[in-house]
């Protein structure tokens, strides 16, 4: 009976000392919003510059498109082939002026200077290819800058980090614990992450924006290219 006894009591204790120890595990564990607001002023700087960086992709991204798509549509040469064979120039300029893509304004460029040399209507189209493609670009280097910033931004939290910590430490005097460094060192590393975490995406990003600022040149090259060679054609 004493045995059935101790063995209920020691379960009890056994228990109690569980509960005891995952009661503060459960009450420390953080949110992930908790976990980025422990970071401080640093975390909020990359919050920012990261949804400036998304926003710039979004709308980069959907003019983007909207020109390689115009940019690809061979309907729009096919007419200004047509209308050129047929002798309907100035039907030709007003397909362009109308057409609102960077190709049109290129194609109407060259019209505008038609009678002049050839060499002068292809340096013509050059330029407001030029012209086009730095518009394309726009703010596209913004998004770099954040990529570059994100990481240097979070190792500057590192160290803010842990100076903390040390100062902490320096006043703490000879009753040093986790608990005393731990803010210190939970901004160093909060920080640190989401550098690196910024940092990724905005490379990311630009890598994306880039890719298709490659795939809108290159189509511009390509029908910019097929207009002089229709000009070189013999009436």
């Amino acid at each position: 009976m004493m045995n059935s006894l101790l063995m209920i009591q020691s379960d009890s204790a056994v228990q109690t000392a569980v509960e005891t120890v995952a009661a503060p595990a459960e009450s420390q564990s953080m949110t992930l919003w908790q976990m980025a607001a422990s970071g401080g002023w640093i975390m909020l700087v990359l919050g920012l510059l990261l949804v400036l960086a998304v926003y710039i992709f979004v709308e980069r991204y959907i003019t983007l498109s909207a020109a390689l798509k115009g940019e690809a549509d061979n309907v729009f040469m096919k007419n200004i082939r047509q209308y050129v064979h047929e002798g309907n120039l100035d039907e030709a300029r007003s397909l362009a002026k109308q057409t609102s893509t960077p190709l049109g304004r290129m194609i109407d460029k060259g019209f505008s200077r038609l009678g002049r040399p050839l060499p002068d209507i292809q340096a013509a189209i050059e330029n407001e290819g030029k012209l086009e493609v730095a518009n394309l670009e726009k703010r596209v280097s913004m998004v770099a800058t954040v990529a570059s910033l994100g990481p240097m931004l979070g190792f500057l939290g590192t160290v803010t980090g842990m100076i903390t910590a040390f100062q902490d430490m320096s006043h703490a005097g000879n009753n040093i614990s986790i608990q005393t460094l731990s803010d210190g060192i939970s901004t160093a590393m909060v920080t640190t992450v989401g550098g690196l975490i910024v940092g990724i995406i905005c490379y990311f990003l630009y890598n994306l924006l880039v890719t298709r600022i490659n795939k809108v040149v290159f189509e511009l090259e390509v029908r910019a290219n097929e207009f002089m060679d229709l000009l070189h054609e013999p009436a």
